[in-house]
């Protein structure tokens, strides 16, 4: 087995661990296309659990955007496999490098903010974690119409991360982030003291709606452009957005539960949807 292999299922054994649902609906790319999408996925992975988990996230951001800047020099930065199948990607396709720093940008917000106060704060931080992702994809999954996609893919960063965030509220509790706009819940006469009791209310679940809207009206946007993908890319983008979609059905099925319990689209849920794709 060559080097470039084993670097690409080095990446496709991390996006199979931590995100059942992109390798569900991305596996039906042919292969090239699919390997480079791992790639991207280990690269944000990457920064994501420096963030999450590292022991000194600021030092250790600090190192690894030395590293990016030195693998954009044209080297190889450290015997990370992840670098190999990158360099790969980079070398076939035309990436949009501005996303990949902008994704950083956004994941380093995480260790000097942790509450967001208004819808358009929101959205800011959703370009920066989510739809970034969309723009790195963009070259490989539509090079001939990247331009044209770019708004939606926007688009669809976002509503996946407002889908995140109506889902994650407990979690990120735990962690002192609240993601959900403080702004609004006030406006709707919920308190921060409330949300931190884990009450669910009217008042709650009138927010939460209001944001579900937004995230919806953002896939709708997305989705609409979706003809302007080659044939073979159209299946995956749309499996993505309606599996991330269907998150917010079964939190509503699950009445708002968003405290305690993750809310996960099951497999045989996952099948049905794919298979009226």
């Amino acid at each position: 087995m060559t080097d470039l292999m084993k670097a690409y299922q080095h990446c496709e054994s991390i996006i199979k661990e931590h995100s059942k649902t992109f390798y569900k609906a991305f596996v039906l790319l042919p292969k090239e296309k699919k390997q480079a999408v791992w790639a991207v996925y280990a690269f944000c992975r990457q920064v994501d659990d420096i963030v999450d988990e590292g022991t000194d996230p600021k030092e250790e951001l600090f190192v690894f955007k030395q590293s990016f800047a030195e693998f954009l020099d044209g080297n190889l930065p450290s015997t990370d496999l992840m670098w190999t199948a990158l360099q790969d990607v980079f070398r076939k396709y035309e990436m949009d490098v501005q996303a990949f720093h902008d994704m950083v940008t956004g994941q380093e917000m995480d260790l000097y903010k942790k509450h967001y106060y208004t819808e358009e704060e929101v959205l800011h931080y959703s370009y920066h974690v989510a739809s970034t992702v969309g723009l790195m994809l963009l070259p490989i999954l539509a090079p001939n119409n990247k331009d044209a996609l770019r708004e939606d893919a926007i688009a669809l960063g976002q509503a996946m991360q407002i889908t995140n965030i109506l889902r994650d509220i407990g979690e990120d509790l735990e962690r002192g982030r609240i993601y959900f706009p403080i702004e609004k819940l006030e406006q709707a006469g919920y308190s921060v003291a409330e949300l931190e009791m884990h009450i669910v209310n009217d008042k709650f679940i009138s927010v939460w709606e209001d944001m579900a809207e937004e995230a919806e009206k953002l896939y709708d946007q997305a989705m609409s452009s979706l003809d302007l993908y080659p044939l073979h890319s159209r299946t995956p983008v749309k499996g993505a957005a309606y599996l991330y979609r269907a998150i917010l059905g079964s939190i509503r099925k699950k009445g708002y539960s968003v405290f305690k319990t993750k809310h996960y689209v099951s497999s045989e849920e996952k099948r049905e949807i794919i298979s009226q794709i």
